[in-house]
């Protein structure tokens, strides 16, 4: 019967989960948005979005674009009283903004901090105001700060599906690029935003077809200009599919990791998720193998050299090489000193 009530309740907070995202938002989502949004599958959305409008008699719109249907419930122009915040939410929401004050700059932390402010009328009378009890470590961070308007354009670049104009300058190369690029998603990955695109036809060129999407380290922009020229967002774009299913940032063809891990490096290991079909075996007292899929071989390079003695590689056997190269050069650079 406790197991019943569990699931019972399960449903029940993932209704309201959806109900207040769409009520509050004004945003449409794509049924598989929502489908990993809620940790459900398409059929239980669905479900979902018909009990709404069953038992609050909310009207939830529904269009087609492409192969992907959306929902979006229109704000209405004031809301109720009964939908204000509670002290908790506003908590967390401070704690989202301050736990990544490193990436937003000075500029957009303090837009932040206004939008909690003006948030902070919607507690109710009797709660009381906590202070602030969150930071960021920046030591080793990037500044943001001077990146604001590159932001600002991609933002507003992705909202109106307008390709943009890059000027980028990688990290290896000495004279910076120009080319055009569809926007498709800011994200963070250890303390640096990157912006995922697509290329675009540079005007008055054929277009060549890439052997992978730009991948744009924000910081790195020299300048971006959102030009007339619209785009369709892709159908079978699926982010958590190009970027979560195996380690590294770099999305080269996936091969398959095995690494023996001693001491606080297998306890370091336990604790995270290295891809999704990753294993761990125990093997005696503080040792493990853990196996993973991963996409990027100086990232998975780098990652051991980080653990010391405490790592050993054991496949796959050409990167074994490479890192036994990597580490008998090292030790020459410091033998002269």
């Amino acid at each position: 019967m406790a197991e019943k009530r569990s699931i019972y309740r399960s449903y029940g907070e993932k209704l309201i989960s959806l109900f207040v995202r769409l009520l509050f938002s004004g945003e449409s989502y794509s049924l598989t948005e929502l489908s990993r949004m809620l940790g459900c599958s398409k059929q239980t959305v669905l479900r979902l979005v018909n009990d709404i409008r069953m038992a609050y008699k909310v009207n939830i719109d529904e269009r087609m674009e492409g192969n992907r249907k959306y929902f979006r419930i229109q704000r209405p122009t004031r809301l109720p009283v009964t939908y204000s915040l509670t002290e908790m939410e506003l908590n967390i929401l401070e704690m989202c903004r301050d736990f990544t004050a490193h990436l937003l700059g000075n500029k957009l932390f303090e837009e932040a901090t206004q939008a909690l402010l003006k948030s902070r009328v919607l507690l109710p009378e009797k709660e009381e105001k906590s202070s602030l009890v969150f930071g960021s470590f920046r030591p080793g961070t990037i500044d943001y700060t001077p990146h604001y308007d590159t932001i600002y354009t991609i933002i507003e670049g992705m909202k109106a599906k307008k390709v943009c104009k890059v000027s980028y300058q990688a990290i290896m190369e000495k004279k910076g690029k120009t080319f055009y690029i569809k926007p498709l998603k800011l994200f963070s990955h250890n303390d640096t935003v990157y912006l995922h695109a697509q290329m675009a036809r540079y005007p008055g060129k054929r277009y060549q077809e890439p052997d992978y999407d730009p991948l744009l380290a924000v910081h790195r922009i020299n300048e971006i200009k959102m030009t007339d020229r619209g785009y369709e967002f892709p159908d079978n774009y699926d982010f958590e599919k190009t970027f979560n299913q195996n380690f590294g940032i770099a999305k080269e063809i996936a091969f398959e990791v095995e690494v023996e891990c001693t001491g606080w490096a297998a306890r370091f290991v336990s604790e995270r998720i290295w891809s999704p079909d990753q294993k761990i075996t125990h093997k005696g007292k503080g040792k493990i193998i853990l196996t993973f899929s991963a996409s990027s071989e100086s990232e998975v390079i780098s990652r051991l050299l980080f653990f010391g003695e405490e790592a050993q590689l054991i496949k796959p056997e050409c990167l074994v090489e490479e890192v036994k190269k990597k580490i008998k050069k090292m030790g020459s650079m410091y033998a002269e000193i």
